[in-house]
């Protein structure tokens, strides 16, 4: 079955300049629909996510009721992991270790949600190119390209179920039109009613954790400029969209009591996110330099008495940019 799976997401996917170009309230409407139906709809299904011929795989639940919302991510493969979420809060669990985290998310929501930021901001560095149907997952799609207007960002190409909108497949695609990684579900059912089991919730599973590592990672919200720190220069299209500090937890074998603190800056641009953080220096363990897993680059190098290390879903050169911009200012 993998191999199928693994063929069908690895095909490669060029973006060319085809395709009917989506205008106005029609290219928005759609946006919202694909975006409103990862967020207030119920869904479950099988969920695989390819990069660089990895791949990995994990039964996601997603169920609305009123203003709430509930979530359960469950690792198929290595090591067991579970992550649950109620609304902003997140608990993730490592079943053999014996150890949970406790914290707060409000700016990344992973696939199958689009919308990063406000669609108005989005146009203004894609444009919605219709490919035509499609098919994934036995359901038949609607196949669109978020084509970038530069070359600072990747093109995303959407399979959006054709009734609901809910995405089924999503391709990560560089300049040269290789698909750097794809989401997609390879089962899927949408709707019903079905209320999740309390063991399946935030704090239905927190009464379970005696005899657990639970780690709480409070963040508190902050601003760049508060920090000591600013941008010199914006980096086109990319909106600062949150900045919160956090209590770092010791290395292995640092016998300090505390890490000190790591801001982090989040920015988008309608559609994807660069996060910015900015630590002490480790001197012994901090390696200036870059990596790369499937779409996802890294730069990381000193600043000073700082350590800073910028992710993203971008060209490395997007990531350059913002490590470039940065710099202290009095406080």
């Amino acid at each position: 079955m993998f191999g199928m799976v693994a063929a069908m997401l690895a095909a490669p996917s060029p973006v060319r300049g085809g395709g009917n170009v989506v205008g106005g309230c029609e290219a928005r409407q759609w946006l919202l629909r694909m975006h409103n139906a990862a967020t207030q709809r119920n869904y479950q299904g099988t969920l695989v996510v390819s990069a660089e011929g990895a791949m990995s795989s994990s039964r996601i639940a997603h169920y609305c009721e009123g203003k709430d919302s509930f979530e359960s991510v469950e690792m198929l493969d290595g090591q067991p992991r579970r992550v649950l979420r109620h609304n902003e809060h997140v608990l993730t669990l490592w079943p053999v270790a014996k150890t949970a985290r406790l914290e707060q998310r409000e700016a990344i929501q992973p696939f199958p949600s689009l919308l990063a930021g406000s669609e108005e901001q989005l146009f203004e560095r894609y444009e919605l190119v219709s490919e035509g149907p499609g098919r994934v997952a036995g359901f038949d799609a609607s196949v669109f390209v978020l084509r970038p207007k530069d070359g600072a960002r990747f093109a995303q190409r959407l399979w959006a179920e054709s009734g609901s909108g809910l995405l089924l497949r999503a391709d990560v695609v560089a300049a040269d039109g290789r698909v750097l990684e794809s989401s997609a579900f390879t089962d899927l059912s949408i709707g019903g009613k079905t209320k999740p089991q309390p063991a399946n919730t935030v704090q239905g599973a927190l009464k379970q954790l005696e005899g657990w590592r639970v780690l709480k990672q409070a963040a508190k919200p902050t601003s760049l400029e508060s920090e000591g720190w600013q941008l010199k220069a914006p980096v086109a299209g990319f909106r600062q969209s949150s900045c919160v500090k956090r209590q770092l937890e010791p290395a292995a074998g640092d016998t300090r009591q505390t890490a000190g603190e790591t801001l982090h800056a989040i920015f988008t641009d309608g559609l994807t996110h660069v996060s910015l953080f900015i630590e002490p220096l480790r001197a012994d363990r901090h390696r200036s330099g870059a990596a790369v897993s499937g779409a996802t680059h890294t730069w990381m190098q000193a600043h000073g008495a700082h350590w800073i290390t910028v992710v993203g879903d971008v060209p490395a050169s997007t990531l350059k940019q913002f490590a470039a911009a940065l710099e202290s200012r009095p406080r």
